[in-house]
């Protein structure tokens, strides 16, 4: 039985903006990317997940238990990290911490301890004044310290430096070996190349395929999208001897 399965899942917000007849399955054990474009859906999906949105269309299951109306159940045995944290500012992250163990009853804080030497955080300082790495750090903790079966994490190197995300890919390296099932959701796909077993990608709330990370990387024909900041630049760049294929951009619907 897979351990999260999304089933046709639609949600239309209009303007081309929510996701649209979104299916896949997620095994235990396996970590599975889900990658996309900032505005791709990822989040909305999640959100239906997690039970916090009622889909117009299709459902979504964690652990067999229907996420819309057996929240409560799933929560119990899931850890969440959302893309974009909003913790309570008159409170310090250990307080934070805490609190958050006493709601799920927690009794054995070595998980915890463990995480906060992992990612060398100090969690006395007031949530007010943290940096926002330091925010991910605290919501790092809280997601993973109660030892949840199931982790959904969206963009969860979001304000991490290099060194904290190559300690993140560490982490989400124990728990696969440990046997957690895991939905990792970026907009970068060396986020989740390293890691994830297969990796969905999404755009315009379409899901567009399932593959493996392997056949991205060993792929014969491979597409980079190139910006420049100035004129110059691209003058310079151009000079390199490289051969450019011209692309005509995607029309909008109704556009002429």
């Amino acid at each position: 039985m897979s351990v999260l399965k999304v089933e046709h899942l639609t949600k239309d917000y209009g303007f081309n903006k929510g996701v649209f007849d979104v299916s896949f399955e997620i095994e235990a054990g396996e970590v599975f990317g889900f990658l996309g474009p900032n505005g791709a859906g990822k989040t909305t999906a999640i959100r239906h997940i997690l039970g916090f949105s009622k889909p117009q269309g299709g459902s979504t299951f964690v652990l067999g238990m229907n996420s819309w109306t057996q929240q409560e159940k799933i929560q119990k045995k899931l850890g969440y990290l959302p893309g974009e944290i909003a913790f309570p500012n008159d409170l310090t992250g250990a307080q934070l911490i805490k609190q958050i163990a006493e709601m799920r009853k927690m009794k054995d804080m070595s998980k915890a301890d463990y995480l906060i030497n992992k990612f060398e955080l100090d969690p006395s300082g007031g949530i007010k004044r943290m940096s926002r790495g330091t925010k991910q750090k605290v919501g790092i903790v809280c997601a993973f310290m109660h030892n949840p079966s199931v982790l959904v994490l969206d963009e969860p190197t979001s304000g991490l430096d290099p060194l904290m995300q190559s300690i993140f890919i560490d982490l989400i390296k124990e728990e696969k070996d440990a046997g957690k099932t895991i939905l990792l959701s970026s907009h970068m796909f060396e986020e989740v190349e390293g890691t994830c077993d297969r990796i969905a990608i999404i755009k315009q709330g379409k899901l567009i395929t399932i593959v493996n990370p392997d056949d991205i990387r060993h792929a014969d024909d491979k597409i980079f999208k190139i910006e420049f900041n100035t004129s110059e630049d691209y003058q310079k760049i151009i000079l390199e001897n490289l051969v450019f294929i011209l692309k005509e951009p995607e029309k909008k619907p109704g556009a002429s």
